[in-house]
């Protein structure tokens, strides 16, 4: 069986070895979705890290991030190299994350989720093991694109423009936060989260579109764009319908759809021949205005309590 250390930080040599397996893990899972040349994704910058090795070689890797979700949940996330899977290495390393985060409350509260992404069979049958119930079920779908429909109206009184550095970062989390007050993710969106984001090589102002009161410039709502450099299929590059927001005052107007077709096109426009996004499986509205444009399920993603 593997070793396993836990670290609050990790060395350089550590760092590298963890690209390099979330690197395998994404070339047979599509997860995590990331250029290596930019070194760990977001999400595996931060908490503390369970190590599980063979001798020098790094075979698994469960994070822990103890800030927690929106509703203050801790959340992890369990990878195993596509080599080693079957090994006992996932069973280690899950046991490992429980014995650290202690025994599970017993008014069935919940103290963690625990990432599945795929909705293997495999992490099903882990979970059950370890007597974790599927909560969460998030779904990817894609896109790919045909003849787009024409440009939707905005309502009246409402003018599109698109994200302007140092200027909308409070007003667009704002709305965010009202807009995505329910979501474990999403509703915890800060300022400093849209500045690091702004640091990051794939964000793209232009891409970024906010629908505003042509009277004095109020964020009503946005429609967040994403390209990633990887090749689809079809050898271009992949769209992302990265957030789409609307403030619970604004909506009920059509907004959500009209920005979204309009991110859409600037995706198309940029040469992306497919676009994927993620929705919650039990916002039914969402993947109401998504299916009428086009998008059909892909594979999801799925979260499990203790």
């Amino acid at each position: 069986m593997p070793e396993i250390n836990w670290r609050n930080s990790l060395t350089d040599v550590e760092t590298t070895q963890l690209v390099a397996l979330l690197a395998a893990a994404s070339a047979v899972d599509g997860r995590p979705n990331f250029d290596p040349a930019d070194g760990l994704p977001g999400d595996f910058r931060v908490g503390e890290y369970g190590l599980a090795s063979d001798g020098a070689e790094l075979v698994g890797v469960v994070t822990r991030n103890t800030e927690g979700d929106s509703f203050g949940r801790q959340v992890a996330e369990l990878i195993v190299h596509p080599d080693r899977r079957g090994s006992g290495v996932g069973t280690a390393l899950l046991r490992a994350l429980l014995d650290r985060v202690g025994p599970a409350a017993a008014d069935d509260t919940e103290t963690l989720r625990v990432w599945a992404h795929g909705d293997h069979p495999a992490a099903a049958a882990l979970a059950a093991r370890a007597g974790l119930r599927r909560v969460r079920e998030l779904r990817r779908m894609l896109l790919t694109f045909a003849d787009l429909p024409e440009p939707r109206p905005l309502p009246n009184g409402v003018r599109l423009r698109t994200f302007r550095i140092g200027k909308d970062e409070a007003a667009l989390v704002e709305v965010n936060h009202r807009a995505f007050a329910w979501h474990p993710e999403q509703g915890a969106l800060s300022v400093a989260d849209v500045e690091a984001d702004e640091a990051q090589p794939w964000f793209d102002p232009d891409g970024f579109f906010l629908a505003v009161r042509a009277d004095d410039d109020t964020l009503l709502g946005f429609h967040w764009t994403k390209i990633h450099p990887e090749l689809d299929g079809a050898g271009a590059p992949m769209g992302e319908v990265y957030v789409v927001g609307v403030d619970p005052s604004a909506s009920g107007h059509g907004l959500g759809g009209t920005l979204t077709l309009a991110g859409l096109r600037h995706l198309a426009d940029r040469g992306a021949r497919q676009v994927m996004l993620y929705v919650e499986s039990d916002n039914a509205p969402a993947i109401a205005v998504y299916s009428r444009l086009g998008f059909t399920d892909w594979d999801a993603d799925v979260q499990y309590a203790y």
